[in-house]
C-alpha cells in the first residue's frame, strides 16, 4: 500500500521493509493489477468444471455391462417382459 501512496521512492520502502526494490514494483503491479476485478462491474464467468472423460468412459463400461448381465438374468428367468426380449 505504501507504493501506491507514492510518498516515498521504491528504493527507500525496499529499505524500509529490508525488500528489493523489484518485490515492491511486483507487489504494486499485481496490486493494480488486480484492482480491476474488484471494481468491474461485468459478470464474473462461472468455471468450467473439469471433466474426466476417462472415468466417464470406464462408468459407462461399467454400467452398460450390468445392464447387460441384468438383461440376461432376468432373460433366463423368464422376468424380463416381452418387450425388452
Amino acid at each position: 500500500m505504501a507504493a501506491l501512496e507514492g510518498d516515498k521512492t521504491m528504493n527507500e520502502l525496499a529499505t524500509q521493509f529490508d525488500v528489493h526494490p523489484n518485490q515492491i514494483k511486483q507487489g504494486k503491479d499485481q496490486l493494480l493489477d488486480g484492482m480491476t476485478d474488484v471494481f468491474d462491474d461485468r459478470p464474473k464467468a462461472a468455471k468450467e468444471p473439469e471433466i474426466d472423460v476417462k472415468s466417464l468412459h470406464a462408468k459407462i463400461g461399467q454400467l452398460t455391462l450390468e445392464n447387460d448381465f441384468s438383461g440376461e438374468a432376468l432373460g433366463k428367468a423368464g422376468l424380463l417382459g416381452s418387450a425388452n426380449k
